[in-house]
């Protein structure tokens, strides 16, 4: 397993070399700081997309708890604990940097934004390993993704370029979904984490449309505002999967579950009638 382990990272590195020689930088661009929604109220600069930061907070904390309380999640190993504590901070950590860098949006402030959402990131993608295809050497997979992506950030901040962080982003929003319903489980609930990407999704078209939203709503609320509502959907339904959970003794990915559940739909919709016929003899007079 060890030496699998070791494969598989020096593969992610190779990869990751290849695409920074072929691919070209991405610099931030300063565009990305204008946001649509420019109001102050209370004294409070950006205020809606300050305030709306919070729900982080509620849902980070309420998860780091329960993750301690008594094992409500009943976590079946230290590398699960570690991973849902590391997600949990960097979730409530989310509410202090966004809301930081909403104050004074520039690329400084934005590296305080940026670095709880990599540490949550990284944590997601260390968990699913740890569940589905490294559970026995868990810790392994934590601490290198959560140093993988704490570097990433720290090279946009100092060589101008994207590349890194956008592969620490994007890649879990493709390979969460896949190995979701791919691999099986072992746990019930694995719809959670769909439901939960479908909403990042959703955060992403609403920051990407920030302006247009806000025209839409006639000024009243923007796309990067309902951007952080929905993005905070995201422990939210995680954290329901947490409570409700159990061990699964089936182990069958979501596809294999989808594929009995056509299969039976199909039979009961092609059903055959059956229609039961008498028949007797009928004497024939001749005329």
């Amino acid at each position: 397993m060890r030496r699998r382990t070791m494969y598989a990272w020096g593969v992610a590195i190779v990869c990751f070399v290849v695409l920074m020689i072929v691919t070209p930088a991405i610099p931030q661009s300063e565009a990305y700081h204008d946001f649509a929604d420019k109001r102050e109220f209370f004294g409070i600069p950006n205020t809606l997309n300050v305030v709306s930061n919070f729900p982080f907070l509620v849902v980070g904390l309420v998860g780091l708890v329960l993750c301690y309380y008594g094992n409500y999640f009943m976590l079946s190993s230290q590398g699960e604990l570690l991973g849902w504590t590391c997600f949990f901070v960097g979730v409530a950590a989310v509410a202090f940097g966004s809301s930081y860098y909403h104050l004074k949006p520039d690329d400084a402030t934005l590296v305080w934004d940026r670095l709880p959402m990599t540490i949550a990131f990284t944590s997601i993608v260390a968990i699913f390993i740890i569940e589905r295809i490294d559970q026995h050497k868990g810790t392994v997979s934590i601490v290198p993704l959560i140093l993988a992506g704490i570097l990433s950030i720290l090279y946009w901040r100092f060589f101008d370029d994207l590349r890194p962080y956008a592969l620490v982003q994007f890649l879990p929003c493709i390979a969460i979904p896949l190995m979701a319903i791919i691999l099986p489980p072992m746990y019930t609930h694995s719809t959670y984490w769909l439901w939960a990407a479908a909403f990042y999704l959703i955060a992403k078209v609403e920051e990407a449309e920030d302006k247009v939203i806000y025209g839409w709503t006639h000024h009243i609320v923007s796309g990067h505002t309902l951007k952080h509502l929905c993005a905070a959907m995201v422990p939210v339904f995680l954290t329901l999967m947490l409570a409700k959970r159990t061990i699964d003794l089936e182990r069958q990915s979501l596809l294999v579950t989808w594929k009995v559940s056509w299969y039976r739909f199909k039979e009961k919709n092609s059903s055959v009638e059956t229609l039961d016929c008498t028949y007797s003899n009928v004497s024939v007079v001749e005329s």
